[in-house]
């Protein structure tokens, strides 16, 4: 087993931990095969794996039994920042890509203004001036680019970057925080409520009930490329309806 072979290298004195260890490995598996799903085919998927070993085992070690957060949900944002931390150290996004994903948000924003609604994809693709195929391509490795570079603007400060949907738990956070963090899943769920049923239901069934694109796949009753593809184009519609209502709020 690949994780294990991962953990016995990082491990010089196998100790009571190990049991907690050993227990939390399949959650080193699904988490990395959810990142994996969304990366180019060049990534190795045991490389993931490593990755989020050490990063259980770290999440062991600096783990505080004082605090109210489960061992488990813990080790969770642990496994994944390790796996996004191995993945930074790639080279990731040429300019080009970049210049496209900007292309992608300004075309949705220009549609969703003209239109009052959320673009097709057709119509992304024809504001692009470019074919569905390559519209789904360049959404594709945007959604890999998103993930690694956690590249989603803050929604109150533009300087820094942020995940879209998850983000780690606050072990203290004070009633400012816990007001921020309320503002912004109210505006993050009328975002969502722009999209597309479909597109709705493939983004909480990913972040909300965690489950592969395979698995979503099986439940929408298509295939997993396509379960991909409509993930990867509601991603940049979710980007332009936060900045939409970012700006109404700042002109009210």
């Amino acid at each position: 087993m690949q994780a294990e072979i991962a953990y016995r290298e990082n491990v010089e004195e196998p100790s009571e931990r190990d049991q907690l260890i050993l227990k939390e490995l399949p959650q080193v598996y699904y988490i990395a095969r959810r990142i994996f799903e969304r990366l180019p085919q060049h990534v190795v998927f045991e490389d993931l794996v490593h990755a989020g070993v050490v990063g259980l085992i770290e999440a062991v070690r600096s783990y505080d039994v004082s605090k109210s957060v489960p061992f488990n949900a813990f080790a969770k944002f642990r496994i994944r920042g390790a796996i996004l931390d191995s993945l930074r150290e790639m080279d990731w996004g040429s300019r080009p890509l970049r210049r496209k994903g900007r292309r992608m948000e300004e075309a949705i924003a220009t549609l969703s203004a003209k239109l009052g609604r959320q673009p097709e994809e057709d119509e992304i693709a024809a504001e692009m001036g470019v074919s569905i195929e390559k519209l789904h391509e360049i959404a594709l490795r945007l959604d890999g680019l998103t993930l690694v570079n956690q590249q989603v603007n803050s929604l109150f400060d533009r300087s820094g970057t942020q995940d879209l949907i998850e983000s780690a738990p606050s072990h203290d956070e004070n009633p400012y925080d816990l007001c921020l963090r309320t503002e912004i899943k109210e505006r993050l769920a009328e975002a969502i409520g722009t999209l597309s049923e479909k597109e709705q239901l493939i983004v909480s069934l990913y972040y909300r009930e965690e489950l592969t694109m395979k698995e979503i796949a099986k439940v929408v009753q298509l295939g997993e490329s396509r379960v991909s593809q409509i993930h990867a184009i509601a991603l940049p519609k979710l980007r332009a309806a936060l900045q939409r209502l970012a700006f109404a709020e700042s002109d009210a």
